[in-house]
């Protein structure tokens, strides 16, 4: 088994389980107890989770807001965030959209009034904010909603349903919206499953977006998907530019796009 494959496998037990033992990854996964032990450590240095004698546990961090909450919070960034994402966006393109954030629905609706795309999501909200009927038939958009197991708080799906079918497709583009975005954690998410969703479209993608209002840039949530190297442009509102954060963050990514005031 790939080390990549296995730390997928840690990952998704810890977000089962809640917690995991060595023991039990050895048996699960088939190898070494040495192994393992190299995997937690170097899943800790990337902020996936917490050692403890004898495993390992979720890493603490502020919780989430429920997303009914943070789809009411900081609209005029978000829509300028949005505005400046879809203007990346070339006709006939494939994106990848994930769930769980207000900014990838609000772009969603945004990239309805274009022609000709294809968007794949996990989330209900982007699919039916993408996918109404003059997106559908007059732009000739396609939606497509990936299966997996339904997160009602988040409206989306995850596991490895979801995971297997996003490694399906190949995309031009990805849209990401992180809990949080920081130059040495780079992006993280609160939701280990979410965090799986955003690594697999990153894989499968040849061009990497994160977008982030300021309210997001210094914070490290539990699980990191990607360090700021690893995407192609960062988009934050114009907030951002008095957020102390920033430098480091434009320092640590190739480009950083700031959206004008709304």
């Amino acid at each position: 088994m790939w080390q990549e494959e296995r730390r997928q496998r840690i990952r998704s037990m810890l977000a089962t389980f809640g917690n995991i033992s060595v023991d039990r990854v050895t048996e699960e996964l088939g190898v070494s107890r040495e192994t393992v032990r190299r995997d937690l450590l170097e899943l800790e240095t990337e902020g996936a989770l917490k050692r403890v004698r004898g495993g390992a546990l979720p890493t603490e961090s502020p919780h989430e807001a429920p997303y009914a909450i943070r789809s009411t919070v900081r609209l005029r960034e978000k829509q300028a965030i949005a505005g400046v994402a879809a203007s990346l966006v070339q006709p006939g393109s494939v994106l990848f959209l994930d769930g769980g954030s207000s900014t990838t629905a609000i772009l969603a609706e945004r990239l309805s009034k274009l022609s000709g795309l294809v968007v794949i999501t996990n989330s209900v909200d982007v699919a039916t904010r993408f996918g109404a009927p003059h997106s559908l038939e007059k732009r000739r958009n396609r939606a497509v909603l990936i299966g997996g197991d339904f997160n009602t708080q988040a409206a989306a799906t995850f596991g490895p349903a979801a995971i297997n079918e996003i490694h399906r497709y190949s995309a031009d583009l990805v849209f990401l919206s992180p809990f949080g975005l920081d130059a040495a954690a780079g992006a993280t998410s609160y939701d280990p499953g979410e965090a799986e969703i955003a690594r697999a479209m990153l894989a499968r993608a040849k061009r990497r977006v994160l977008l982030a209002d300021h309210s997001k840039l210094g914070t490290v949530s539990r699980v990191s998907y990607t360090a700021l190297a690893g995407v192609d442009q960062i988009v934050v509102d114009a907030r951002a530019e008095q957020n102390d954060a920033l430098p480091a963050i434009r320092a640590a990514c190739p480009e950083v796009l700031v959206a004008p005031r709304g």
